[in-house]
């Protein structure tokens, strides 16, 4: 039996990092955004995924940061508001291990990635609510979704490196 799950977004983070001239990391979230899954019963490991993040809310702590990761030079917001990932496999490595395999959608650009995911458990809430927890990672490379801008220091570094990691957690609630 289809078990649907949505997203507690009040206990999930969808986060990323990103090299800055080659020396330290700069990290991120999206504040608006939103995942399903259907499972067969309680089994993750035959879940299909959805997600949306809304480019309009990234947040990196740096206002004028903020403002150009959403104007044309990185996700043009304008013209490209959302991202998107819709699962199109899992591969079962362990108990709480899988690989999720879909497409991810950037700046309207669609892209296979295989991302790591560990199931954490279910557990019901103290208000009786059936809970999912999931860590979803991995690694992309920004210039396949077409966001290339770079820039190089008057001693040679790279601003931005292309690499992005992804790091979330993700709480999701049982519907049925």
């Amino acid at each position: 039996m289809a078990t649907n799950w949505t997203l507690d977004a009040s206990h999930s983070v969808i986060g990323f990092k990103v090299r800055h001239m080659m020396i330290s990391n700069v990290t991120g979230t999206f504040g608006d955004f939103s995942a399903t899954a259907t499972t067969e019963g309680d089994d993750f490991s035959t879940a299909s995924f959805t997600f949306r993040a809304g480019i309009d809310s990234i947040h990196t702590g740096v206002a004028d940061r903020d403002g150009h990761l959403k104007s044309p030079d990185f996700f043009d917001a304008a013209s490209h508001p959302d991202l998107t990932f819709v699962s199109t496999g899992i591969n079962k490595i362990s108990d709480d291990e899988l690989e999720i395999t879909g497409d991810l959608t950037i700046r309207g650009v669609s892209k296979s990635v295989t991302l790591k995911g560990e199931f954490n458990g279910i557990a019901v809430d103290p208000y009786g609510q059936t809970k999912a927890g999931l860590s979803i990672n991995g690694k992309i490379k920004r210039s396949e979704f077409g966001l290339v801008w770079s820039a190089v220091t008057e001693a040679g570094n790279i601003v931005v490196g292309d690499d992005i990691t992804l790091n979330t957690e993700i709480q999701f609630i049982k519907n049925n």
